[in-house]
């Protein structure tokens, strides 16, 4: 068989990855920066600022500068889909830091609830999985369990994971640190519409 013919039995799949100024949605992004504490989204500098202060930026896929250019050019998948909004802290380092007084922290806030809003986070990473818990437990309760909080979100993101809990639990449970009951808050029905209140926002 010539090199020829073997190139193309053999071709690699050929997919593009520069994106395309039709692909993006510029009334999104004017959408994102209308959002309370994103007013400062079109002044971003691209200094990468963020990316030097942020402590968790060699964990993320994408840097906090990159996430700030794909929202501001209205690449929206490109952005919800990124795990980087799901690794920041909210340490506020960044907003400390910009120069530019962007208000990062709330931008990925923003775009952490979206994401949820229309299923765009990962499936099994557990970080998204455990703020939806969390919102779960306080609308229904008013207050949050750590037990069922953890079980949950072991369940739905890593079952395997919960036979590395075992021990653990266990000691906290003969301690009395750790609780299977549920104390549902005499104001929980208030805190569901709290909730979806700011769902809007």
């Amino acid at each position: 068989m010539s090199a020829l013919s073997a190139f193309w039995w053999h071709r690699p799949e050929m997919r593009r990855t520069m994106k395309l100024q039709r692909e993006t949605d510029p009334a999104w992004a004017q959408e994102v920066a209308a959002r309370p504490g994103c007013e400062g989204l079109f002044s971003c500098l691209e200094c990468g600022t963020c990316s030097g202060t942020c402590p968790l930026s060699m964990y993320m896929d994408l840097g906090p500068r990159r996430v700030i250019a794909l929202a501001r050019e209205g690449f929206r998948e490109d952005a919800l889909t990124s795990q980087t909004i799901w690794l920041c802290a909210s340490c506020y380092s960044c907003d400390v830091e910009c120069p530019c007084q962007i208000r990062l922290t709330d931008l990925m806030g923003s775009l952490k609830r979206e994401a949820v809003r229309r299923k765009l986070y990962p499936r099994r990473f557990p970080v998204p999985v455990l703020e939806q818990e969390l919102c779960h437990a306080v609308s229904r309760h008013g207050r949050r369990s750590e037990f069922w909080r953890v079980f949950r979100t072991a369940l739905r993101s890593n079952p395997l994971q919960m036979l590395t809990l075992i021990g653990a639990g266990c000691r906290l449970f003969r301690e009395g640190r750790l609780s299977l009951r549920r104390q549902p808050s005499r104001h929980a029905r208030g805190f569901e519409s709290k909730l979806a209140r700011r769902e809007l926002t």
